[in-house]
């Protein structure tokens, strides 16, 4: 606790581990051939990650959050004449499309509200009906609400109609297993301070080479151009166009060892789900209840919907628990009062337990 005041149940930055930290305390130059060595082994471990067909992915870094890598995404690999059908059930999707609509991209929004998954026999109908429509994006884990979306049924529609496949996968990828060449992806969107538990300020995109070798020229902003930096990454050994975040990039890289220590995603896997039914059956023991039913329900983060009780306040809840060693979110539910607790990162089940007892112990409310 003297190193961390708090630990961070949230779905990104994430309470890292001392290892990870530690690894930010060498500086690094840019040019060097050691540290590029180390970008290029990154690329390739997150291909590896990302599924068995190695030979036909490639991976591409990004200075800043995740959601300019969605950006950088959403402007490089759309055609001056293609559209893009964005599936959005959630803040994150409309996120996606909002980048399209001040891009001028020629957008379809297929918006499903907040509590419900994506509507498949829509997208069906308008992928049948719009022919002008050349991508299909979806977001993953909608952390939103804690929503898991079904990427598998989503890709497979989208490639009966011969579609570029977008996912933004920035709050699973890591921590749920997944091959994206059996999902049919062909651009997966992440990001440095999520499940692979590393720090924030760089994300990455994984990406089919004969897809990203196309995008030449298409790019709408100079920072942004996915292409150009990937082909700097591939053609001068891991070399970034503009100044790299050296520090994140390195904790990153114990992040991936780290990984790969704990047993891999399956074993990251496990543990966020059994830190998240652990929290559950505790906070529904003190009479929460989930905002979503649990087969629509992500191990990442959980909303729990405020008790029937008008004393409760979410700030002093916040403010007792952030005394206690621990920060919540805030609720991102238009029409729901709603409170979210993430078990990512550095989290045990000890810690959602410990976390649960505390909640019991400033039960101000009743």
């Amino acid at each position: 606790m003297e190193d961390n005041p708090y630990l961070l149940l949230t779905p990104g930055p994430l309470s890292t581990s001392k290892r990870v930290k530690a690894a930010m305390l060498k500086d690094w130059c840019t040019w060097d051939d050691d540290y590029n060595r180390i970008v290029q082994d990154i690329r390739t471990r997150l291909v590896q990650l990302a599924t068995k067909e190695t030979l036909l992915y490639s991976s591409v870094l990004m200075q800043g959050s995740g959601s300019f890598c969605v950006e950088a995404v959403i402007g490089s690999v759309i055609p001056k004449d293609g559209k893009i059908l964005v599936m959005a059930n959630g803040a994150y999707g409309k996120r996606m499309a909002q980048m399209a609509s001040m891009l001028n991209i020629p957008l379809l929004l297929l918006d499903n509200g907040e509590i419900l998954p994506p509507d498949l026999e829509e997208l069906e109908y308008m992928l049948q009906k719009d022919k002008d429509i050349t991508h299909v994006a979806v977001v993953h884990c909608e952390t939103t609400t804690g929503m898991l979306n079904p990427i598998e049924a989503v890709g497979r529609i989208a490639k009966k109609y011969n579609k570029i496949y977008i996912v933004d996968a920035m709050s699973s990828f890591g921590g749920i297993p997944m091959d994206i060449a059996e999902l049919q992806i062909d651009f997966l969107i992440s990001s440095a301070n999520k499940c692979i538990q590393g720090v924030p300020g760089f994300g990455f995109i994984i990406a089919k080479i004969d897809e990203m070798t196309k995008c030449t020229g298409w790019a709408r902003s100079h920072s942004l151009d996915l292409f150009d930096q990937w082909d700097k990454m591939e053609n001068y050994n891991g070399k970034w166009r503009f100044t790299s975040p050296t520090h994140v990039v390195r904790a990153f890289y114990e992040a991936l060892k780290e990984l790969a220590d704990e047993g891999g995603v399956i074993a990251r896997y496990n543990r966020y789900k059994t830190n998240q039914r652990a929290l559950v059956k505790g906070m529904k023991v003190l009479g929460f209840e989930t905002l979503l039913p649990e087969h629509l329900q992500s191990p990442i983060i959980t909303s729990f919907l405020y008790p029937a009780c008008e004393a409760f306040q979410f700030q002093t809840l916040y403010e007792k628990l952030k005394r206690r060693g621990f920060v919540i979110y805030p609720g991102k539910i238009t029409n729901a009062n709603t409170f979210r607790i993430g078990n990512i990162g550095e989290v045990q089940t000890i810690d959602m337990i410990r976390l649960v007892d505390a909640i019991q112990q400033e039960k101000f409310w009743t």
